[in-house]
């Protein structure tokens, strides 16, 4: 089979497409044969900065269909439509190549209705959302239809691809969503998904214009830049209310002291990998429940516009994800 492999951390010339054999999957294990390859920025930037033990196949996202299973897996998973994630996370085996084996609880059944496109694009930006959305103090621990109903969701950079499920996924469990964006064709994206009400912050006094949105103030937070936003932040949430930041491209920053004791904030890190299962079950059971509600999507009709690369161009992908390419970057891997 085709696959890609780095054995060295480094630019995206370390990437090689090679010819490995077929593998098979080990107890408790599934094969899965690839046909589309997520791209999100943690696979260029472990690539780059972490020297693997092995070759390393990259990308933890991705879909396929099961082609085999090993011992104590159902044989009548064989089949199956499925979605793909933490497919590389301490394993050697991403999704960047032709088949790949999975422990089965990371080969999620996909609905008939939902494009091999939609099964590469959830995995990171999907569970870590979810996450973002549920760490606020009394709950819920999973989302579903009106778990949110009465909070207000503001999605700090709603064009990104975590910001995009971010707004899908609170719009599905009630939330009003507000978001923030840079750009007009930016506040197009952020009202495809789905969000109530977009803020140009380079345009408009965001605070006031989040505040006249949610007089009481926000109670969750989905960050993605906190060392610009921490005082927009701090400004714009209600009393008790979690601000979840996933991302650090700024730097680092400083929290509000006196304001953020003052309104007895919550400011939550979250890195996907190191989520307990128990959140990351819960994520992907509520992300499972979405996508059959045809309620999580995908594709520029939802504002998550797809970049694509056949797999021999895998270097390039990373390369887009890594300039900040808007959208989804997928990779086809099924000729």
């Amino acid at each position: 089979m085709k696959a890609i492999v780095y054995s060295s951390s480094g630019g995206p010339d370390v990437l090689t497409l090679t010819d490995r054999p077929v593998p098979e999957p080990g107890p408790g294990e599934v094969r899965v044969k690839v046909h589309v390859s997520g791209v999100n920025p943690t696979d260029w930037k472990s690539r780059e900065n972490t020297s693997p033990q092995h070759p390393q196949v990259p990308n933890q996202d991705g879909s396929g269909v099961i082609d085999a299973v090993g011992a104590g897996v159902p044989a009548e998973r064989v089949g199956e439509r499925v979605w793909l994630w933490e497919s590389a996370y301490q394993r050697p085996d991403g999704t960047a190549q032709e088949f790949t084996t999975v422990p089965a609880r990371k080969a999620v059944r996909l609905p008939d209705h939902a494009s091999f496109d939609l099964g590469a694009s959830i995995g990171v930006p999907a569970i870590t959302a979810h996450r973002a959305l549920t760490v606020a103090e009394f709950g819920p621990v999973r989302l579903a239809p009106g778990a949110l109903a009465g909070r207000t969701v503001l999605v700090a950079g709603g064009a990104g691809a975590v910001g995009n499920a971010a707004i899908q996924l609170a719009r599905w469990a009630g939330a009003t969503v507000v978001t923030t964006v840079s750009s007009p064709e930016k506040a197009a994206l952020a009202t495809a998904a789905g969000a109530h009400h977009v803020v140009n912050y380079r345009e408009q006094d965001a605070a006031a214009e989040i505040r006249a949105l949610a007089p009481d103030g926000v109670h969750i937070v989905v960050e993605v830049a906190p060392a610009h936003n921490a005082a927009l932040d701090t400004a714009v949430t209600a009393n008790n209310a979690v601000i979840a930041f996933y991302a650090n491209d700024a730097g680092e920053f400083t929290a509000p002291v006196r304001a953020s004791m003052a309104q007895n904030l919550r400011w939550q890190g979250l890195l996907l990998y190191t989520v307990p299962d128990e959140a990351k079950d819960e994520a992907v059971a509520a992300v499972s429940a979405a996508l059959a509600d045809d309620a999580l999507r995908a594709g520029p009709e939802v504002g998550l516009p797809f970049h694509r690369y056949p797999l021999e161009r895998t270097a390039e992908a990373h390369e887009a994800v890594r300039d900040g390419a808007v959208g989804k970057v997928l990779i086809d891997v099924a000729g």
